[in-house]
């Protein structure tokens, strides 16, 4: 049998998780990091960036309780490796570009590029610059990248060996003979397909007439801690300013990304907003829905909160969970399994009767009704997503020893 040996591209929020994520899951018997550069004064430095951590406090705390000990068991620094809890982990210091990293003689097939550098799967191999595609050069037989796809070149679309998945919402589109490339989306367009799939599921896309979405989302390695200069030819200046003390306006993905995960929200208009608060991580998605109603089952909080809990039932992985608990985002940090946590004491409905004048809507003479009333509900619904470890990278590493199947 062939020892299953997985690579991670990168070590920062996401990249450290997921090494966290599998040190505990166990299911592959080694890990190659790549950090492409080298790191500290020496091996010693890296275990203990590994080690610890502000947010989740030690690796051996997430695995085995406050009562455990530290799980580095040794730190090779001859042959760069740190075995953690029994799982050797070889450190990779020399090269950035994908190309040049060499998975094939480390018997890596499978690598995780957590990087969020490498997100264009049009671009060649070859760049001077690297691509995502170099990896599979490097001797990988596939690539799961922890960030949406980002095709520089608009005229472009996503190439045929290339997909979006997420688990538990269309993991059926990955084709094992096809796909090399996946992308696991983002955390919050992750959280905001489990909101928007019982919905879907339960009114269909016909009777959705508009969605919008912000994400009050905490903080991330891309901002700055204090203010600073911005750099030549910046347009956001917000990006800028220190995000240890201010609320900051920023853009998301997430509206582009659903579609390709959910197909039917193409058909729906839907607006997405991000704003960026002051807080490590725990974070939280605020989905208003417009529906056309049924003037005999108006839609109201309960059946909307029916609706995910007969949902969340039905997800056995533990993807969605419904909670009529009052939460604050701390509750939210290490919160290991759901995708999306919604807090139903907080979801509420507003039904209004709409008139439309059909006279003026129709070139015709005299209609036999020239004013129609449709009942219209707006619903708000609040799901909380721990954005680094608890909700994404546990749905990024189940979705990598899902793929895994087909390359071990």
């Amino acid at each position: 049998m062939t020892e299953s040996i997985l690579g991670i591209n990168g070590l920062g929020r996401i990249g450290k998780l997921t090494l966290w994520h599998h040190i505990g899951r166990k299911h592959f018997s080694q890990i190659v990091v790549n950090l492409g550069r080298k790191v500290g004064e020496s091996l010693q430095d890296v275990a203990f960036y590994i080690e610890h951590d502000s947010t989740y406090g030690r690796l051996h705390n997430y695995l085995y309780g406050y009562h455990s000990k530290s799980v580095i068991e040794k730190v090779d620094e001859a042959n760069s490796i740190i075995v953690i809890d029994g799982v050797p982990v070889k450190i990779l210091t020399e090269n950035r570009n994908p190309k040049d990293i060499g998975w094939g003689k480390y018997g890596v097939r499978l690598v995780v590029d957590t990087t969020g550098k490498f997100l264009d799967p049009t671009l060649p191999s070859d760049l001077k610059e690297g691509s995502v595609r170099g990896h599979l050069e490097s001797g990988a037989y596939k690539v799961l990248v922890s960030a949406p796809f980002k095709i520089k070149d608009k005229a472009k679309e996503i190439p045929d060996d290339a997909v979006t998945v997420i688990m538990g919402i269309n993991e059926e589109m990955y084709d094992s003979k096809k796909h090399l490339i996946i992308s696991g989306a983002s955390c919050t367009t992750t959280c905001l397909a489990h909101m928007m799939k019982p919905l879907l599921d339960y009114f269909g896309a016909e009777r959705i007439l508009s969605v919008s979405m912000a994400t009050v989302h905490a903080v991330t390695a891309s901002q700055q801690v204090l203010d600073r200069v911005p750099k030549t030819d910046a347009k956001d200046l917000r990006k800028i300013r220190s995000a240890m003390n201010n609320i900051i306006l920023t853009s998301t993905g997430a509206a582009k990304t659903l579609a390709l995960v959910l197909p039917e929200m193409k058909n729906i208009g839907f607006i997405a907003q991000s704003v960026r608060v002051p807080v490590v991580t725990g974070s939280l998605i605020i989905l208003v829905v417009a529906f056309r109603d049924d003037e005999n089952n108006i839609i109201d909080g309960d059946l909307i909160n029916k609706i995910y809990q007969e949902a969340a039932e039905r997800e056995k992985r533990g993807y969605l969970l419904f909670t009529d608990d009052q939460k604050v985002s701390t509750d939210i940090i290490g919160f290991f399994g759901p995708a999306a946590i919604i807090e139903g004491s907080e979801t509420h409905t507003r039904t209004a009767m709409i008139t439309l004048d059909i006279s003026k809507m129709c070139n015709i003479g005299s209609p036999v009704i020239d004013k129609l009333q449709i009942p219209v509900t707006q619903a708000v619904i609040y799901g909380w997503y721990d954005n680094e470890l608890g909700s994404y990278t546990n749905m990024l590493g189940d979705l990598t020893v899902k793929v895994s199947g087909d390359v071990y």
